[in-house]
């Protein structure tokens, strides 16, 4: 199955940017991961509640306004692959792995 893309304008007020880091809000990477499992259960139209983040990097901080593209596509494993990037850089990729019977 092809990747499917969901785009995302990184809120400015995010309550997230209060904290991390005043002065210099940068998106914190629960946030990304978030975002990734939203897009997924509309991707799969159910809810993920007992998926597991397979794994997760961060290549690149995330600035407030920023529209970002995130890439799922379902493996055969069941797993889900996903990579966000901005309009010039990659910014994180992972996978979320669905629970074991």
């Amino acid at each position: 199955m092809p990747a499917t893309d969901f785009s995302w304008v990184v809120p400015v007020d995010h309550p997230a940017f209060a904290g991390h880091f005043p002065g210099q809000p940068i998106v914190p990477g629960v946030v990304l991961l978030d975002q990734a499992i939203l897009f997924a259960e509309r991707l799969l139209d159910r809810p993920l509640a007992l998926w597991q983040i397979g794994n997760a990097k961060f290549f690149s901080p995330v600035a407030p306004g920023e529209t970002l593209v995130f890439s799922l596509e379902c493996k055969a494993s069941g797993a889900l692959a996903f990579q966000v990037r901005s309009p010039d850089r990659d910014v994180a990729s992972g996978s979320l792995t669905p629970p074991t019977p």
